[in-house]
């Protein structure tokens, strides 16, 4: 097949995009990220890979593709939009043609509010060196996964096992017809808690394999979830994690007599890999085997990614975007280190605003007496977003709560004060620019 992506550089595009293209498809697509930025990193494994990259003026679009899909980011009035319906070529969204390859495949669907691109990645990754052949299409990037083709976030093998990352955020994941659904979490995001515990629902319902349900989060009790095995730290479970120690960057436990090592700090992760233990389980591997790959996963870029660490000096860079993210990411800090600067960039005006007062509480709830919060400018990706809220009002709520917070308008102003800290945290998402970020604070320091 010919297949147009306009949208081609954001995460949930273009591992499509790159996955088909390693499945032997012609590919093409553009990103008014790329024609802002010619070097950036994705367009550059993107081209590695085969896959040829245009203006998104329009003029990448011929009658000879078979069909052109789009990022939900991409508005109708765009160039590329315009010139596809003119011409009349087939038009696809992406999570329109996720689920119609969801239908192909014998998919796992991993769902969840939080958390869903670490445990996708990582049963990716086991599924792999478990010689299970998987497939994948994810959002986060998996480090094991990076060549100079892959960005990490999509494998192609050659079995008919799919592991996708089944993201609630347009409210097309009630269309999947998964084999299996693994459901983390549910707490706000994109939509009120009740909207998503709906969806996750019909998500059960559409699936004719195994759900599994974390067993712990109170949201998902109050869902219907049909013949649901269940994993868990705290409650009675089929698969419970059991004599846990939590070692600053590591954590070791033992589940249902075996014990496991992770390579990954906290409990938000535990619970990531306690949902893969169990799957994987249910399918029939051995937990000798589990337990012998699972300290290899490395990880996910920009979920806790650690940029310098020589005993004195720690900065991390991570995704954590929305109030359970970030509640979880500095819980797993306080064993970490005793004064944390971290660094926020809210991502996008719509979702600042619907998540405004959770990201006051989790921020009056997770910064201590010995921490500080820098708040960036919301970060704005383009588009027609109405822009009625900024950073300064989530000062003006984390500061009544008694907390050290501050709003910087360049990122530059952070270097001005950076010897008060030894310890940095950046946080965001959309924007890889914070990768950039976390680098130089780590140089500099």
């Amino acid at each position: 097949m010919k297949i147009f992506f306009s949208g081609i550089g954001g995460s949930g595009v273009s591992a499509i995009a790159g996955f088909m293209a390693d499945k032997g498809h012609f590919i093409a697509g553009s990103d008014r990220l790329f024609d802002r930025s010619p070097a950036h990193p994705v367009r550059k494994r993107l081209e590695e890979n085969g896959v040829l990259l245009f203006p998104q003026n329009g003029e990448g679009i011929d009658g000879s593709f078979d069909f052109a899909v789009f990022s939900t980011s991409v508005e109708k009035d765009n160039a590329d939009f315009r010139k596809a319906e003119k011409i009349g070529i087939p038009l696809k969204t992406r999570p329109e043609y996720l689920a119609e390859i969801v239908s192909e495949y014998r998919t796992i669907a991993v769902a969840g509010t939080s958390g869903k691109s670490t445990t996708s990645g990582m049963l990716a990754f086991l599924m792999n060196r478990l010689g299970m052949s998987p497939n994948f299409i994810g959002g986060g990037r998996v480090k094991q996964f990076r060549t100079l083709r892959n960005s990490g976030n999509y494998f192609a093998d050659n079995s008919d096992a799919l592991i996708i990352e089944a993201c609630e955020s347009d409210g097309t994941i009630v269309n999947y017809k998964p084999v299996h659904s693994l459901i983390l979490n549910l707490d706000l995001d994109h939509h009120s808690i009740e909207q998503t515990g709906r969806m996750f629902e019909q998500l059960s319902a559409n699936t004719s394999g195994r759900v599994l349900v974390c067993a712990d989060d109170r949201n998902l009790a109050s869902c219907t979830f049909r013949d649901a095995r269940s994993f868990s730290i705290h409650e009675d479970s089929d698969y419970q994690a059991r004599d846990i120690t939590y070692h600053p960057l590591r954590t070791v436990f033992r589940v249902n007599g075996q014990r496991y090592e992770l390579a990954l700090p906290g409990e938000y992760n535990l619970y990531n890999a306690l949902c893969c233990i169990a799957f994987l389980s249910e399918l029939g591997a051995k937990s000798e085997d589990i337990a012998g790959v699972l300290p290899e996963f490395s990880g996910i870029e920009r979920r806790f990614d650690i940029h310098r660490n020589d005993g004195r000096y720690l900065v991390i860079d991570d995704y954590a975007h929305n109030p359970h993210k970030i509640q979880s990411l500095m819980q797993a800090m306080r064993k970490v280190s005793g004064t944390v600067c971290y660094i926020f960039q809210p991502h996008g005006y719509g979702p600042t605003r619907l998540m405004k007062d959770g990201y006051i509480d989790a921020f009056a709830k997770g910064l201590r007496s010995s921490d500080h919060l820098m708040l960036l400018p919301i970060y704005y990706a383009g588009g027609t977003a109405a822009r009625d809220i900024s950073s300064e009002d989530l000062l003006a709520g984390i500061k009544a709560a008694g907390k050290s917070v501050e709003v910087i308008r360049e990122r530059s102003h952070f270097f001005l004060r950076s010897r008060k800290w030894d310890t940095c945290v950046v946080l965001g998402a959309r924007d890889d620019s914070l990768s950039d970020f976390a680098r130089e604070i780590a140089e500099k320091l």
